[in-house]
């Protein structure tokens, strides 16, 4: 049996904790890479809600999640797809938590290079929102289904299956539009199979996909109300091990985390910051589907903030996270590496005490406005129109990344 401090650290708890800590340690002044300018904070507040106003002037701000990147150019795929569904509100449901899993697990950042022709309208995307367009197209072609009369689903068989080359078919890439981490993202495709298969509990045993979580859901909760980390803990338990790059301590996989001194902890959890960023923005994109089926969702702001580099950009331009050297362009900077590790644990604890002078200055409660729509309003938003504005014409992070194309 795995010693319960570790599979602790499969929560968001343990992400916030953990994050606080190393927070702490740089607030103090501890930190060889950063340091903090907490007076700039309301700047960031400001431009946020300023943000949030312009994009949601009722201030009806919906979760930050993928559905948003399916319209782009404000043309709602999904609901254009799933109006050629023949089936009822379940396998909707089912048919929506399919897609989003896959199409989450793509997005991992696109670098600057690559582009998504639409084939349908000619459009051209690039970046979250081409991903996300083209992994639409993938999943009505049926690529992700092992049942060419079933196409608008995805299946175990079918992922496991899958090889970069039909990926790099879907997504366009070639010499010439390059995708990084094209072959990593295949073989999470084929890890994300593997562990559909082997979570019957969660997936199905006769037809193990994504989908079968409602199914789930709905057969063990009570008064159909699930919380949001609780959403969460059901997805790293299945899908820890998916990730090629995952933290792996004692056997036990803790999927995306990495170490840091300042974040202590009992036993063999000591020295280890969770950040599970992808697994949270799937949680944040199932939780309208699970909604639809009929499950009220609670407890949304016991999610954190995304470890991402639009988030954890926009702190370091406005100056509340501040390098203590000079800034190299040409330097790319391991995931795992203390410098990473500071900055998103940095970036979630930053989201938690943003959270309130947004509220305030939108002047909207807590129950308005959650973490996850200030997220979308928001920080995601702000982040990137400020890094465009600084780093002209893509507006990549402030500083190189070295990934393989399964954290960012």
């Amino acid at each position: 049996m795995p010693p319960p401090e570790l599979l602790a650290l499969r929560s968001a708890a343990a992400v916030r904790a953990r994050c606080d800590l190393v927070y702490r340690f740089i607030a103090d002044g501890k930190s060889a890479h950063f340091r903090l300018d907490d007076a700039r904070m309301d700047d960031v507040a400001a431009l946020v809600a300023e943000t949030t106003r312009k994009a949601y002037p009722d201030l009806r701000v919906p979760y930050h999640s993928r559905w948003r990147h399916f319209a782009p150019d404000g043309v709602d795929r999904w609901d254009a797809l799933a109006a050629r569904f023949d089936v009822n509100s379940l396998e909707r449901a089912r048919r929506a938590v399919d897609l989003a899993t896959v199409s989450v697990l793509l997005d991992a950042g696109a670098g600057d290079a690559w582009r998504y022709r639409e084939p349908a309208s000619g459009k051209i995307f690039s970046r979250s929102e081409g991903l996300a367009v083209a992994s639409l197209d993938m999943f009505a072609a049926g690529l992700f289904s092992s049942e060419p009369s079933e196409p608008f689903r995805v299946d175990a068989a079918a992922l496991q299956r899958l090889d970069a080359a039909a990926l790099s078919q879907g997504m366009q890439v070639d010499a010439g539009n390059p995708l990084p981490g094209l072959a990593q993202r295949a073989e999470l495709l084929n890890r994300l199979g593997a562990a559909l298969a082997s979570h019957t509990d969660y997936f199905g045993r006769a037809l193990a996909r994504p989908g079968r979580l409602v199914d789930y859901f709905l057969g063990t909760v009570r008064d159909n109300r699930v919380s949001a980390p609780a959403v969460l803990a059901v997805l790293l338990d299945a899908m820890s091990e998916i990730w090629p790059s995952g933290l792996t301590v004692d056997g036990v996989a803790l999927g995306d985390a990495g170490r840091h001194p300042a974040a202590q902890g009992d036993g063999r959890s000591g020295g280890i910051v969770p950040f599970h960023k992808l697994s949270q923005w799937l949680t944040y994109s199932l939780l309208e589907p699970l909604e639809t089926a009929g499950l009220a969702v609670a407890d949304i702001d016991g999610l954190t903030g995304l470890a991402e580099y639009r988030n954890g950009g926009l702190f370091v331009d406005f100056g509340v996270i501040v390098p203590r050297a000079k800034l190299d362009p040409a330097q790319r900077h391991d995931v795992a590496s203390e410098f990473i590790v500071e900055w998103r644990a940095l970036t979630v604890a930053l989201l938690d005490r943003l959270l309130d002078p947004v509220r305030r200055k939108l002047g909207v409660s807590a129950e308005v406005l959650p973490l996850a729509s200030m997220l979308q309003g928001g920080t995601w938003t702000a982040g990137r129109a400020v890094a465009a504005r600084l780093r002209p014409p893509q507006g990549p992070p402030p500083f190189a990344i070295a990934g393989d194309g399964t954290v960012f």
